[in-house]
């Protein structure tokens, strides 16, 4: 339920990958009396961020905590294995993962792709971090599979990396506290969709006041019903993939903006 008390500022988290300059801009300009504060947390810490009122909204890598937390996918993340210059992978433009079954495959206790079943040949130790495992993949002891924004984060001249075609992927997605989706978390969720800035999506408009000063009573019920998908509010679950339909707009090359390569918006 949309809260009519808002915070005097917006607290943002984000995890390592996800860009939100271009959300936070647009925030800015609609709403330049409203501060928004960035925060970056881990992947595995974020939704305890969240729960813990720490932020309000958070861009954080699904799987969070359904129960308790309410989330809208954004975008998928192509996955590529990270591999120095000179590795036999490069002579290809994408591999599989059978591609890799004699590589020492490394796997950091931060990863966050969810592997049933780990490719390749495991490492003697699991680095502690994807930056440290980065470390050892330019030392020549490994390579590492991370989602396409991670390569990009810890690019290194004497790195590159390939698509891998079969391996898992990423989610990103908007999320926040169920019993806390106050006017500010639908802002940023109206920004994230590509609302205009004079939708009243989610909303409760001001009533319409007479000459005398007295408020009508009037208000704009069709806005509420014109929730996304036509659900009847925003934030109505579908098909089962989170609070409204996915924000994705195709195969993005970052983590931020859901746009061009590299990320895969997923349709339910």
């Amino acid at each position: 339920m949309t809260g009519s008390e808002a915070p005097p500022s917006f607290r943002l988290a984000y995890v390592p990958g996800v860009t939100p300059d271009k959300w936070v801009r647009i925030w800015n300009e609609r709403l330049p009396g409203v501060p928004l504060s960035l925060t970056q947390v881990p992947a595995a810490g974020a939704g305890g961020v969240l729960l813990d009122g720490d932020a309000d909204a958070g861009l954080v890598r699904l799987p969070v905590d359904r129960t308790l937390l309410s989330a809208i996918p954004l975008y998928t993340e192509t996955t590529v294995v990270l591999i120095p210059r000179d590795h036999l992978v490069t002579a290809a433009d994408e591999v599989s993962v059978g591609d890799l079954a004699d590589e020492i495959v490394l796997h950091p206790l931060d990863d966050v792709l969810g592997w049933e079943r780990l490719p390749g040949r495991p490492a003697l130790e699991r680095p502690a971090t994807t930056a440290d495992a980065v470390e050892l993949v330019a030392a020549g002891i490994g390579v590492l599979l991370v989602p396409l924004s991670l390569a990009r984060l810890h690019h290194r001249k004497d790195l590159t990396y390939r698509t891998v075609t079969d391996a898992p992927e990423s989610r990103v997605a908007l999320s926040w506290p169920e019993a806390a989706h106050t006017d500010r978390v639908e802002d940023f969720i109206g920004i994230v969709r590509g609302r205009t800035v004079n939708s009243t999506r989610g909303r409760q408009p001001e009533p319409t006041r007479a000459k005398g000063g007295k408020a009508t009573g009037r208000q704009s019920g069709d806005a509420t019903r014109r929730g996304t998908g036509g659900n009847g509010r925003t934030g109505t679950r579908t098909g089962g993939t989170g609070r409204g339909a996915s924000a994705g707009k195709g195969r993005g090359k970052g983590g931020g903006t859901g746009g061009g390569r590299g990320s895969r918006p997923r349709h339910r």
